[in-house]
Formats: C-alpha cells, sequence, structure tokens
C-alpha cells in the first residue's frame, strides 16, 4: 500500500480525537442516513443505502477508533478488512475476533457491533450499494464452479439458514493476492487518480472472486455412505477429463453396480450426469474467458461425441457455447457476479 496512504488512515480524524477523549462515540452519520421505519420494525438502527452512495457505487471508510459502536445493521453489503492491529465485533450476538489481514463479509440485514479500536487497530470497511451482491451470490458463484461445492452448498451445508456473516481467516499470511487487491483498492480510493473508478470496479471483480475461490463451504457431520459420495465428487472434480466409474470402483474396491447406486442415492443425480455437469462447467468456463476454438475446448475437458456436448450444454445454460462466447465480452461487476449463478 502507498506509504501516504496508509499514515493518512493512522492520522486521527476529528471524530476520533473527539471518541479518543470522551469514549463515547461522536457519529458522523447522519440523521438522514438511518431508515426509521425500518430501524422501529427491527428495534435497532438500521442503515439506508443511500447515504454513503450518494456519488458512487461502493465507498471504502475507516471505522474510527476509540469508542465502542453500538449495534446496528444496515440495508448494504458490507466487508470489514483488518488492515492493521485487531478488532472485536460480535455479529448478530456471536464474538468474532479479528486479527490483521482477517476479512469478514456482513450480509444484508446482519446485526453488528464493535468494541472500540485502539491507536494501533485499523479497520476498513467497503460499502457495496448493488443489493445484487449479498453472501447468498457468494456461495451460488462457488456451487456452479463445480458439482462437488454444488453438493456440499445445497445439500451438506453445516448452517441451513443463511449465517448472515463468513469469515476468511490469516488472509494475510495465506492469501497474499487478496492482500494485495485490497491495498490497490483502498490506495485507488483515496488518491482518486484519473479512471481511479475504472480501477476500482476491475479490482472489485477481482477481489470477490478471489473470495469465492478461497471460501470453503462448511460440510455437517457425515455418514460412511455421505463420505464416500463426496470423495467420488472430489475425485470427478479433479480428474473430469478422464475419470470413470470402472476407475473409481477399482480404486475403492466397491463392485460397480453398488457404487454407482450410492452415489445416486446420496448425491441425487447419477455419476455420468455429474461427470457430464463437471465437464460443461469447465468447457463453459474456457469458452467464456479464452479465444480457444470450441471444438479443441470440447475435446480437452472429456467430450468425445460433439452433439451430445452442444445439446447438453444448450440444456444446462439455454444457449449455444457460440452465443455464450459473444455475450460474455463486457459487463458490469453485477452482471459479471450474477453471470456465474
Amino acid at each position: 500500500m502507498d506509504i501516504n496512504i496508509f499514515k493518512s488512515l493512522q492520522a486521527l480524524s476529528s471524530v476520533e480525537i473527539q471518541q479518543q477523549q470522551t469514549h463515547f462515540v461522536n457519529d458522523d452519520i447522519p440523521p438522514a442516513a438511518i431508515d426509521l421505519k425500518a430501524s422501529h420494525e427491527q428495534k435497532v438502527p438500521v442503515i439506508n443505502n443511500k447515504y454513503f452512495f450518494r456519488n458512487c457505487s461502493v465507498a471504502i471508510r475507516k471505522h474510527n477508533r476509540f469508542a465502542p459502536y453500538p449495534l446496528h445493521t444496515h440495508q448494504y453489503f458490507e466487508i470489514n478488512y483488518m488492515l492493521h492491529g485487531h478488532a472485536t465485533e460480535y455479529v448478530n450476538g456471536k464474538k468474532i475476533v479479528l486479527s490483521e489481514g482477517d476479512i469478514l463479509l456482513l450480509d444484508i440485514g446482519s446485526q453488528h457491533r464493535i468494541d472500540a479500536l485502539d491507536t494501533n487497530d485499523l479497520l476498513i470497511n467497503l460499502l457495496f450499494r448493488d443489493r445484487n451482491i449479498s453472501l447468498d451470490l457468494i456461495s451460488q458463484m462457488k456451487a456452479k464452479k463445480s458439482v462437488l461445492y454444488d453438493f456440499l452448498i445445497n445439500n451438506m451445508a453445516l448452517h441451513p439458514k443463511p449465517q448472515q456473516y463468513m469469515l476468511f481467516k490469516n488472509i494475510g499470511n495465506n492469501g497474499a493476492d487478496i492482500q494485495a487487491t485490497f491495498d490497490t483498492l483502498i490506495t485507488e480510493y483515496y488518491q482518486q487518480r484519473d479512471f481511479a473508478d475504472t480501477i476500482i470496479q476491475s479490482e472489485l471483480t477481482v477481489l470477490i472472486a478471489q473470495l469465492v475461490r478461497s471460501n470453503q463451504p462448511p460440510v455437517a457431520v457425515t455418514s460412511p455412505t455421505q463420505k464416500l459420495a463426496i470423495s467420488l465428487l472430489d475425485e470427478i472434480r479433479q480428474n473430469y477429463q478422464k475419470i470413470s466409474l470402472d476407475m473409481l470402483s477399482e480404486k475403492y474396491s466397491y463392485n460397480k453396480n453398488y457404487l454407482s447406486n450410492l452415489f445416486h442415492k446420496v448425491v441425487g443425480k447419477t455419476f455420468s450426469q455429474a461427470l457430464t455437469e463437471e465437464r460443461l462447467i469447465h468447457a463453459r468456463e474456457n469458452i467464456q474467458n479464452t479465444t480457444r476454438p470450441i471444438s479443441t475446448i470440447v475435446h480437452d475437458v472429456g467430450f468425445s461425441n460433439k452433439s451430445f456436448f452442444y445439446n447438453k450444454y444448450a440444456e444446462k445454460f439455454g444457449c449455444t457455447p457460440k452465443e455464450d462466447r459473444q455475450l460474455s465480452n463486457s459487463k458490469s461487476l453485477a452482471d459479471s457476479l450474477q453471470n456465474q449463478v
């Protein structure tokens, strides 16, 4: 991160100077930012989705230090990034301790409060006006990247009801690419150089994709048959080009018919259907994001019958591969993200 930006974030704001003296919130959010009707219904202050986005679609703010921030909720999607130090939040009643590099995603409607930050603590908030961006979108993006993730998220989730938050730990140590994206976003937002908005939009697309890639769906305690089915789905995910039920029955020392029936019973689709879906997912990713010949992609992902591929592609995605490639050229952030679900 640009050292001058970091120093400016470390410097005390006028609100922080007052909070350092009184240890009470001296809120810089005006009454107009509060949705009074929603606040009355939910019995907690509700920050509307208008105040922060008067001149932008994304707002980046430093959380004011030295005073605890009271319980509230909001009508926009929020990302908390622990740039430096530590912070303690309570989200829907659960205590969450953020360390340097941690990322907390807060869905629309989640309720949270934050203990007072100290001098060396820097918590950065990214606020999104677009209501299409949500934790459900992020989960479904992950699900659509693999039949394994689809099964885990939609059938084996540990929390069947939305948690309204998602925590990424140790990103600073294990996700240097994500940390670099945050640094770029913060620097561009505060420097406001030429084309800053364009760069911010591009980096936000990258950030969401990086978070989706890092997200591991929670898995409930499973039975032996469920564990075996998950192993088979993972085999498909990793070896979709050449994997077969014969190969897996030999590897796992099970009768082929038994393995097929078990897979169908647990997953809800045949092994062949799951394998075809996995290959289609990878074919589409190549079709949308590369200029490689479609015939080459068809072969590389494991299809031997082109007619079968084209029929299944149109059946799953509602268009031909050529049409899909043409439609994916240029889209907004929300369009690009929604295209994944």
